[in-house]
């Protein structure tokens, strides 16, 4: 299986820095490649674009992420995106209606501190990939992998829940 992973930065990525006393979103990869090492069976080809917390992003930061995944060869697509606005970025994909299996995906704990939830999460994403699914715009998240419209982020619980 080929894949398309496109790494925006999040929370997901997030490393502390012990000269600033503060987390921040790196521009490398290397949250993701800790995961990909022990996926044998599936080429990755890694963008590593826009690099921020989602909470900084913009118009053209979306618009990157669009053009992302329109030039990829690949017809399977992950994007690693911040919690707090992937509903914003994912529903600006959904309605460009890209015919292509998109999952975006992320961690509301950074794998820097915790590996479990981005693991869990990048990896569900993946099975849900190997699935014979439609094209679609997809979030994969806390156990579930539902349309983008379906899956919204409870600030009050801290868990991503199905909206009915």
């Amino acid at each position: 299986m080929k894949v398309t992973v496109i790494n925006t930065g999040g929370t997901f990525n997030k490393r502390y820095n012990p000269i600033k006393g503060q987390l921040e979103v790196p521009a490398d990869n290397i949250a993701l490649d800790k995961i990909i090492a022990s996926c044998h069976n599936v080429e990755f080809e890694i963008k590593n674009i826009v690099s921020k917390d989602s909470l900084d992003m913009i118009d053209s930061d979306r618009e990157a992420i669009c053009e992302a995944i329109k030039s990829s060869e690949n017809d399977k697509v992950i994007i690693v995106h911040g919690t707090d606005t992937v509903h914003l970025t994912s529903e600006l994909i959904k309605q460009r209606r890209i015919n292509k299996k998109i999952v975006f995906t992320g961690a509301m704990v950074p794998m820097s501190i915790d590996e479990v939830e981005a693991t869990m999460n990048f990896s569900q994403a993946l099975g849900f990939l190997s699935a014979d699914v439609e094209d679609g715009t997809y979030i994969a998240m806390h156990g579930v992998v539902v349309d983008c419209s379906k899956l919204v982020k409870n600030r009050e619980l801290g868990q991503f829940l199905i909206q009915e």
